[in-house]
């Protein structure tokens, strides 16, 4: 069944039945209500918008409990894995790289899991579900239940690290461009590297926790190889989380090294206007007290008045500078 031409009428986007050898056996809608209610390991992913998926988790999987349902199906909910009896339940996120969306708007995984069956759903579309379906294809899929949760878990991380050295690239791009010349429309993309990095880390961070409770669990179908994969998962998305709070923290510093910048160009602005008008200052009150139209005038009748008015100036302009320059104003 093709991931993209899924009937409408059916809530499955693709079942897969494993042999045990790394591949997956496709499975119609009938043949996989069968395998889930049977002791054969089975996938089978199921769109959680669609409006028949309750009613055929209902039927064919009926010794989930409702709680379980609720979860499976949830518009909203937090990374985590809490164990129930033998089995796990487990949400996890990937980046969304879907077609005109943004990476940090993630796109949810929800799964039951146990030795015998896995069932998953989503709403949108997750890349990391097609490598996993490309694997079974190939041959070099997940050969039991704990070997598909621990190749989903490496595939949605390893989907997350282009995004974030992305990020980090950005980061280091602005931080060098407000260093050689700061400018006010840099203060966008910084806010939007900012942004980023938190929306991320909303949902990157309760992964870590999420792996290092799958790294704990104690069940049979878990054996120490698998755990040890499970610890190599949690060290990357640790990273990620330590990675993403630098980014934060350098957005941080790079918007108040902007805006220091700026109040420091503002100021340098300001200091020279205030020099200027500190300067004209006397020639103002000179030019207007010589423009007072009364009798009297000095040098009203001499023709080489004016002149000798704009040599005073030009003196007034040179012993301003120059007591500026000794109180070291300038």
């Amino acid at each position: 069944m093709s991931y993209d031409d899924v009937m409408t009428s059916s809530p499955i986007l693709c079942a897969y039945e494993f042999d045990g050898k790394g591949n997956g056996l496709p499975l119609e809608d009938v043949a996989a209500g069968k395998v889930a209610k049977s002791k054969k390991l089975a996938w089978v992913h199921l769109d959680a918008a669609h409006a028949g998926t309750r009613e055929w988790l209902r039927d064919n999987v009926s010794y989930l409990d409702e709680g379980i349902l609720n979860s499976l199906l949830a518009t909203e909910s937090r990374p985590g894995v809490h164990q129930v009896g033998e089995g796990l339940l487990v949400n996890l996120r990937g980046v969304n790289l879907n077609d005109n969306a943004r990476p940090e708007d993630m796109i949810s995984i929800r799964m039951w899991i146990d030795a015998e069956r896995i069932i998953s759903t989503r709403r949108r579309r997750l890349k990391a579900v097609d490598d996993i379906r490309e694997d079974l294809k190939n041959g070099d899929g997940p050969k039991n239940a704990a070997d598909f949760l621990c190749l989903l878990s490496q595939r949605l991380f390893a989907r997350m690290e282009p995004t974030i050295r992305t990020l980090d690239d950005r980061t280091d791009a602005i931080e060098e461009e407000i260093l050689d010349r700061p400018d006010m429309e840099d203060r966008q993309e910084v806010i939007d590297i900012r942004k980023q990095a938190i929306l991320l880390r909303r949902y990157i961070a309760p992964q870590k926790d999420a792996m290092a409770t799958l790294r704990i669990c104690d069940l049979p179908w878990i054996d120490k190889g698998h755990q040890r994969l499970l610890a190599e998962n949690l060290d990357r998305v640790t990273r990620y989380v330590e990675d993403l709070d630098a980014i934060r923290e350098r957005a941080q510093i790079v918007k108040d090294e902007l805006a220091n910048a700026l109040a420091d160009r503002m100021n340098r602005n300001m200091y020279m206007l205030s020099i200027i008008a500190g300067i004209f200052l006397p020639l103002g009150f000179l030019t207007g007290l010589l423009g007072i139209n009364v009798g009297g005038m000095p040098g009203s009748d001499n023709p080489e008045a004016f002149w000798i008015v704009c040599g005073i100036c030009v003196a007034f302009m040179i012993g301003t500078a120059i007591l500026f320059k000794r109180m070291k104003w300038v």
